[in-house]
């Protein structure tokens, strides 16, 4: 399974990060807003894990316009 993960604290996002690769996840990882909507339009995942509180765009608004762009 493919998964982003967007987080703006590396600390917390590197060992989230590690615990989903040792659980088998392929894990892309962002560190802001605009980043998490350009790999989401771009990318094939399966999942997206967003903080809510992102420089950039929240990730509310990351969802939003990717839905408007056609992510399902």
């Amino acid at each position: 399974m493919k998964l982003l993960f967007a987080e703006d604290d590396r600390d917390v996002s590197r060992a989230v990060v590690t615990l989903l690769e040792r659980s088998n996840y392929t894990v892309d990882p962002v560190y802001n807003g605009t980043d998490a909507l350009d790999y989401l339009v771009g990318g094939d995942y399966d999942a997206a894990v967003l903080d809510v509180m992102m420089p950039g765009m929240s990730g509310i608004a990351v969802v939003r316009q990717a839905r408007q762009q056609g992510v399902r």
